[in-house]
Formats: structure tokens, C-alpha cells, sequence
């Protein structure tokens, strides 16, 4: 059984399958995929609000010739208090693989113990690994190849970021993380990181963390669970991305911002709807990530034996 939950979890070789396979499907016509999922159903549970992974998850499964359905508080008895656990055992009898949107990642790996089918992390409080498999294909076509490109997050630790932390081990980018030295992860988390292949450095100040990166990467400020905004936002206001930023990139960097944005704080308008901004295209490329990590968590593709 195949879950897709935490990206250290995921190996170079499975990592690379997927973005190969999401870039080669996105070049197909949809119809040579249309029946790939033919009979298979899957559930998407939401405890947070979702735009980009609800619809692409939705459409990725139908696409394939899937079947959906959605559950959120509003429309289950998790809002009468049901338990996570108690769902995921329901649906066990129901669908074939599920995606779960929840505050925790403890809580996730907690309620994996009792699915019997595999299990996708929409987002939780410490991974956005969908995200970051978008982020990477977006990069990849782009500039074909990330072995060595500097890269940038500024502002805001959060999700994205430790997803990222892991996701520089597949093909050896260089992660330059400017942020707050308040906000950085402990030692532990880094050298963990570090350890596995992780190729990541800290900087105290946005500029020379973006000095000559490839992409600059950033994300809203007002986190999940974050409940110090204002004071969250006093301390970020120099890790704005505006446009005398992104001028210390390289001449051929790119913008990436995983949604939704808070214009004016993270990044500015001329930024994230300028040239340089490949905001709406990753967006885009969440729908073909999500076909084959559903397509790999279902065993219809393979590292050793390719595509189907």
C-alpha cells in the first residue's frame, strides 16, 4: 500500500517517476488517460479550506475516468464531533484511495494506522507535499533540469518550506531559506534534513538569500494556526517580494507563490502578475501532479516499470 504523505518518505526514484509522468500526461490528449481510473473512487476530507487541491484532486481522479466525493464538517458527521479515525474506517469500505486536509500532520500519522487503503496529505500544519511536486514541475519545465540552481524561499517558515527542505535532495538544487532567525526549524529538523541529502542554507536577510536564485519563492504570512499575525507580519515586512527583490535574482529567475496570496504583504502586485511570475502556470500544474500521484498511490505507474 502506497501513501503519499510526508516527501522525506518519498524516494529520488518514486519523486522523479511522478514529475515524469505528470509532465508526459500534460503533453498528451486528456483521453489517453480518460479510462486509467475506471471504477477506482476517491474521498477527499477537508478540516481546512481548500481551493487548489480540492479542484485539482476532484478533476485529476474524473480526468482519469474516476469517481469523486467530497466531506468537510459542514457535510459529515465530523462536524458532530465523529473522529478522524472513525471516517478514515468508514471510508476504508467505501473508496480506493483518500486524501485528508487536516491541521495536524501528528494526526494524520496517527489515523494512517487504521486506513487499509492509501492515503494522500492534501496539507496539513507541517508538509504541503502536492504543492511542492507542483513547484518542482513548474521548475523543471522551465529550466529542464535543477541539479546545482540556487533557490530561494523568503519570508514565512512554515509547510511549503520543510516540503521544500526534503524536496532539494531530488535532483541537488541549492535551497536558500531567508527568514527570521525566530522562525527557523531547530537543529535537529536541519541536520535530519541535511543527513538525507537536503541541500539547504539559512540567511538572516531576504537579499542575500535571493542574490542570483533561479526562483524566489514565497507564501502568505497568515499561516494555519497562526494566531500572532499582526506581530508575525511586523517581523516580515523585510521579506517582502517586490520587485527591487526579485532584480537580485538571476536575470532569467522566476516567481513562484503556492496561493492564496496577501497581496501587499508577501508579495506585491507588480510582482506576482508580472513576467517573471509562474504563479498561474504551477497552479495549472497541480491538476497533472495530482493524476499521478493518485496513479502511483493506486499502482497504475511504477519507478521500475515506467508508465501504463
Amino acid at each position: 500500500m502506497r501513501h503519499f504523505l510526508k516527501l522525506q518518505d518519498i524516494d529520488t526514484d518514486t519523486a522523479l517517476t511522478i514529475l515524469r509522468t505528470a509532465h508526459e500526461w500534460k503533453s498528451r490528449a486528456p483521453s489517453d488517460v480518460s479510462s486509467l481510473c475506471r471504477g477506482f473512487g476517491l474521498a477527499m476530507v477537508f478540516h481546512n479550506p481548500s481551493t487548489r487541491t480540492r479542484l485539482s484532486f476532484d478533476l485529476a481522479m474524473q480526468q482519469m475516468g474516476g469517481m469523486t466525493v467530497t466531506m468537510d464538517g459542514g457535510s459529515s458527521q465530523m462536524g458532530r464531533g465523529e473522529t478522524l479515525d472513525d471516517t478514515i474506517r468508514v471510508l476504508n469500505g467505501y473508496v480506493d484511495v483518500v486524501m485528508v486536509r487536516c491541521p495536524s500532520q501528528e494526526d494524520l500519522d496517527e489515523v494512517v494506522r487504521v486506513a487499509t487503503v492509501p492515503m494522500i496529505n492534501g496539507l496539513t500544519d507541517k508538509c504541503h507535499p502536492c504543492q511542492v511536486m507542483a513547484d518542482m514541475m513548474t521548475l523543471q519545465k522551465r529550466f529542464s533540469s535543477l541539479k546545482d540552481m540556487p533557490i530561494a524561499w523568503v519570508g514565512d517558515f512554515n509547510n511549503v518550506t520543510r516540503s521544500w527542505m526534503w524536496a532539494s535532495r531530488y535532483e541537488g538544487c541549492q535551497l536558500r531559506i531567508g527568514c527570521p532567525s525566530s522562525l527557523r526549524p531547530d537543529d535537529a529538523f536541519v541536520n535530519e534534513v541535511r543527513a538525507a541529502g537536503g541541500h539547504v542554507t539559512f540567511y538572516d536577510n531576504a537579499r542575500d538569500a535571493v542574490d542570483g536564485a533561479y526562483a524566489v519563492m514565497t507564501d502568505t504570512w497568515k499561516s494555519m494556526n497562526t494566531k500572532d499575525a499582526p506581530q508575525r507580519t511586523k517581523l516580515l515586512r523585510d521579506f517582502a517580494v517586490t520587485k527591487d527583490l526579485m532584480a537580485l535574482a538571476h536575470k532569467d529567475g522566476v516567481f513562484l507563490h503556492c496561493l492564496p496570496a496577501t497581496r501587499g504583504d508577501e508579495v506585491s502586485d507588480e510582482v506576482i502578475d508580472g513576467e517573471q511570475s509562474l504563479v498561474w502556470q504551477c497552479s495549472t500544474n497541480r491538476l497533472h501532479v495530482q493524476k499521478a500521484i493518485l496513479a502511483w498511490c493506486l499502482n497504475l505507474i511504477s519507478p521500475e516499470a515506467g508508465h501504463q
